[in-house]
Formats: C-alpha cells, structure tokens, sequence
C-alpha cells in the first residue's frame, strides 16, 4: 500500500510521542519518517558529501541549542535565550563569515539602516541593496498603471534578481532578507549564490509580524477561513 503523502502539520501525536523524536515514537499514516527512509539516507549523503553542507548543519544545530536556556532543567523547562537578530550575528560568526548581504525592502529602509550598522558595528563588511535599485519601471514585467500602488506617474518595480547579482557580485558569504515582499522574496532565494536567512517578513497590516493572523485566527481573522482559492476550470 502506498504511503500517503506527508502532512506532519496534522500529526495528532504529542511531541514527545512522536516517531520522528523517539525510536519506539507513534506515527500516522502520512508520517516520512516512517514511509520515507530513501529519501532520510539521501539527505544524510548530501550532508555526508556535499562541500561545506556538514559544518553549516552543525553550526545550524549548535546554533539552535544555544538559542534556549534551562536546558539541563529538561525539554519541558526550557526557554527561550535569543533574538532573531543576535542568532544571525552569531551563526555568521561560527561559520567565519566576514561579507554579508542585506536585501532589504524600501518600505523598511530605516529599519535596514539600523541592521546595516549593528553588523558593520560588531565588524561585518556589508553590502545591501534595495528592492527598487535599477529604477525599471513596472510597464517592463506587463503591468498597467491601474495595478501599480500609484498610478499617477511611473512606478519603479521591485527587482529581487538584481538585488541577488548585486550581492553575488560582490561575493556576499551570507545574506539576510528584511522585508521582501511575497513571491520577491521567492526570485531572490532562487537566484542568490551565497545561502540566505530571513531577519523579518513584510506584513504590512501586522507590523511586519504574520503570526498575529495566525494566533487570531479563530478570533480577529476569522475571515481568513472563508478564503477561496481560484481553481482552473
């Protein structure tokens, strides 16, 4: 019988009973760990072969770990220790990493001002690009005026993949994502060389914070669970 595809979202099982944290672990019936061990040994040859992959992961996990503390109080005791931001600066460091790449929205340049100067403070060499560099207008990807923010004049467009040349060029060893927009964000993943993390993500009605939606969402954002997806006919 063919396994089901994974859904670990919905997996009923308490974290400590779980299959993918213990050996003797419960597991439904879409669970990878249980129906998916090819795919468990091929992602431990890529750590096992791949150039580089080893020491990111165990940096990645060293980093995870000291993110809490109360940890010799037990898992049920933990806390946490760690900001987003000092756990970028200090993941960069294990890694040895001096030039780091800032890709940031221009709605939130003040905020990458900030950024910026903390990590050239603490001794990064830093590159950062806005997402509206190059000044292409909008009309270059097909749009109108009605769907620009502004339609009174020319608008410039966001340009994710210039901003990862921008940063490629300049041989960025890791970058940090402030605020892309949705699907921007997507390009800059997909054309960046060097590997990347995310500082913040744009919502621009919750202060940058999504999660509020989430936790709201039987509440305040009820709503959202009316949503319809468009389906092709």
């Amino acid at each position: 019988m063919q396994a089901k595809t994974p859904d670990c979202a919905r997996c009923p099982y308490k974290i400590s009973e779980r299959l993918c944290r213990t050996p003797d672990g419960k597991s439904p019936d879409f669970c990878p760990t249980r129906h998916m061990s090819d795919l468990v040994e091929q992602s431990l040859e890529e750590y096992d072969h791949s150039p580089g992959i080893l020491e990111f992961a165990q940096q990645a996990s060293i980093q995870e770990g000291e993110g809490y503390r109360n940890r010799e109080l037990g898992y049920e005791n933990v806390r946490g220790a760690k900001t987003r931001i000092e756990e970028i600066m200090e993941f960069a460091t294990k890694m040895n990493y001096h030039r780091l790449g800032l890709a940031f929205c221009l709605g939130l340049r003040q905020e990458a001002k900030i950024v910026g100067k903390l990590f050239s403070s603490v001794g990064f060499d830093m590159v950062s690009v806005v997402c509206k560099a190059g000044r292409i207008p909008k009309e270059r990807l097909g749009l109108d005026r009605a769907q620009q923010i502004d339609a009174s004049e020319p608008e410039s467009m966001c340009n994710p993949i210039l901003q990862a040349m921008v940063l490629n060029k300049a041989e960025t060893e890791f970058n940090v994502l402030l605020g892309l927009c949705v699907g921007h964000d997507s390009l800059f993943f997909k054309y960046a060389q060097a590997p990347c993390t995310v500082l913040a993500v744009k919502d621009r009605v919750l202060g940058h914070n999504p999660l509020a939606a989430v936790y709201n969402l039987d509440s305040y954002y009820r709503s959202l669970k009316r949503f319809q997806t468009r389906t092709t006919p």
